[in-house]
This record gives structure tokens, C-alpha cells and sequence, in this order.
């Protein structure tokens, strides 16, 4: 009975050893799993792994669909001046009861673009263009200068800092909204084009495209030319 009972001691502390040695192994384990991953995510942080390494690295993929072509037009127009022009837009928004800190959004967006000024010669109207007898006096009238859209480089645009409340971190956080960039892009566009539309760029595209007819008739053998800029051609 005794060397029974002493077999059966023996047995139980076995196996409990046996647990605890499964139990260490395990949080050991653990633990191990916890170090790999830690110092995974800080060498991507710090950019000391290869992408190809690196089991937390992003992969971009381009899914977008072909390109499908909408319109052609044919254009008779010449493209007589170009403006490059740089905008800061500072758009705040806030609650009318809450401080900043809690609810409200600061952003400075610096938008680069250019804006062209062209003269339509499908506008001209008939008779604008006359010629003396002799073929040695040539006298037009043209239509003012136009301005295209704002053209918003993207490569050159971005967001240069963003000032959050609590709140807006939050929602930030759970749901991004797309129309916050969008917005910015549009209130860029809209001021370039504002400020091209009084910064000269339109009497420059006047005279470059006057100087321009004036050299060429002149090079085709006419001694004397006019050009005239006028409302209606």
C-alpha cells in the first residue's frame, strides 16, 4: 500500500510539473510572438526592412478601369500667354459654441497651378480681315483674349498641416471624408483663376497674339498692317 501510494504521489507530481512546463512554453511562446511582432512593426516604422522582407509591408495595386475617351474638338485658337501662380488657402471650420480644442478643423492647403490665355479665331467674325488692292495693307480685327480653367498640378499641391479638435479626430478616425480634399482643390482652382483673371495675363495674350499676326503678314510681303482688339469682331 505504501509503495502504491508513493507510485500514484509521484504520478500526480509528474504531471503537474508537466502542466507547468506546458505553461511556461506556452507564455514563452507567447512572449517570443510578442518580440517578433514589436520589433516588426518598429523596423517598419524606421524603414530599416526591405519591402520584400517585411510581412507588414503595403502593396499598392491599380485596379482601375481603361480610360474611355469622351469627346474630341477641334480647336482654332492660339495660345498667346501662360501664368504659373501659388496659393495658401487657410479653411477653418468650427462649432459656434465649442472651443477649437473639442470640435473644429484647421487646414492650409498650398495649391500650385497654371492658367493660359488664348485668342479663338473661330470667333472672328466675316470681315474682320481686309486687304487693300495692292495686297500691301492688311488691317484685323480680333476678339479679346480668353481665359481656360485653372489647371491644379497635383504633384505640386498638398495639404501642409491640419489642426483637429477632439471630436474631429475621433469621427477621423472611424470614417474618412473625401470631400474635405476635394473642397480644398476646388477653393484653389477657384482663387488661381480669380487672381489670373486681374493679374494682366489677358492684356498680355492681347499683344503677344497682335505682335504675332503683325510678323507674320509682314513676312508675307504686306508693308503695312493693323490689328485691333475688339469686343465684337
Amino acid at each position: 500500500m505504501a509503495r502504491s501510494k508513493a507510485n500514484s504521489e509521484e504520478r500526480i507530481e509528474t504531471e503537474q510539473a508537466v502542466k507547468v512546463n506546458r505553461k511556461r512554453g506556452l507564455r514563452t511562446s507567447l512572449l517570443l510572438a510578442a518580440v517578433v511582432v514589436v520589433i516588426a512593426l518598429a523596423a517598419q516604422v524606421l524603414h530599416l526592412v526591405p519591402g520584400w522582407l517585411n510581412p507588414f509591408a503595403e502593396q499598392t495595386k491599380d485596379r482601375s478601369s481603361p480610360v474611355v475617351l469622351k469627346s474630341i474638338r477641334d480647336l482654332s485658337r492660339y495660345e498667346a500667354a501662360a501664368g504659373e501662380y501659388q496659393v495658401v488657402v487657410d479653411l477653418e471650420k468650427d462649432a459656434k459654441f465649442l472651443p477649437s480644442a473639442i470640435r473644429g478643423q484647421r487646414t492650409l492647403f498650398v495649391g500650385n497651378g497654371n492658367v493660359n490665355a488664348y485668342v479663338d479665331f473661330s470667333k472672328l467674325a466675316s470681315g474682320a480681315v481686309t486687304i487693300d488692292k495692292n495686297r500691301t495693307t492688311a488691317t484685323v480685327k480680333l476678339p479679346r483674349a480668353q481665359l481656360e480653367p485653372t489647371n491644379l498640378d497635383p504633384k505640386k499641391s498638398y495639404v501642409f498641416a491640419t489642426q483637429r479638435g477632439l471630436f474631429d479626430r475621433i469621427g477621423q478616425f472611424f470614417s474618412g471624408n473625401p470631400n474635405d480634399q476635394q473642397q480644398l482643390y476646388v477653393l484653389a482652382t477657384q482663387k488661381i483663376q480669380t487672381a489670373a483673371q486681374q493679374s494682366g495675363l489677358l492684356q498680355r495674350a492681347d499683344q503677344n497674339t497682335r505682335r504675332m499676326l503683325e510678323n507674320l503678314l509682314k513676312a508675307l510681303g504686306f508693308k503695312t498692317v493693323t490689328v485691333t482688339i475688339t469686343d465684337s469682331p
